[in-house]
């Protein structure tokens, strides 16, 4: 068994950041000299490609575990997974949050799972995770090992 996905940021987010660092650009231009323009430019750069890699979310199923991002648990401590729709995903994301829970979100995706753990070690209820394969987590999730 074995699942992976990545969610990437869209390019309207990636394009926003940059129309703020280049503002910033802009600013330095007018106020320094064209030299400080054209490093704080590349720099900017260099900033968008590695935000476009550091927001990506991955998600990994194995027979032994569960990642998120640099996060992992044994399959043996899931308890249950839900499938959320876009209005529970609001809600448990923001009024019935849990200050406890492991958060794995990402704005722009409205969907996403709930993974309830049952590991008396570990005080974390729940993982919340954006995901558009919820489907298919839940089910792979959910058949015991």
């Amino acid at each position: 068994m074995y699942l992976r996905e990545i969610i990437r940021p869209p390019l309207w987010v990636l394009a926003f950041i940059y129309f703020l660092l280049f503002s910033i650009v802009i600013a330095i231009w007018a106020s320094l000299n064209s030299l400080f323009a054209l490093v704080s430019f590349i720099l900017s750069i260099v900033l968008i490609v590695f935000l476009a890699f550091e927001l990506r979310l991955k998600i990994e199923i194995s027979d032994e575990e569960f990642r998120v991002g640099t996060a992992h648990i044994h399959r043996k401590y899931i308890k249950e997974v839900h499938v959320l729709s876009i209005e529970q995903m609001k809600l448990i994301r923001t009024r019935d949050a849990d200050p406890a829970s492991f958060l794995a979100i990402r704005f722009w995706q409205p969907r996403g799972i709930k993974i309830e753990l049952n590991d008396s070690r570990d005080s974390t209820p729940y993982w919340l995770v954006t995901s558009k394969r919820g489907e298919e987590i839940a089910t792979l999730l959910n058949s015991k090992n």
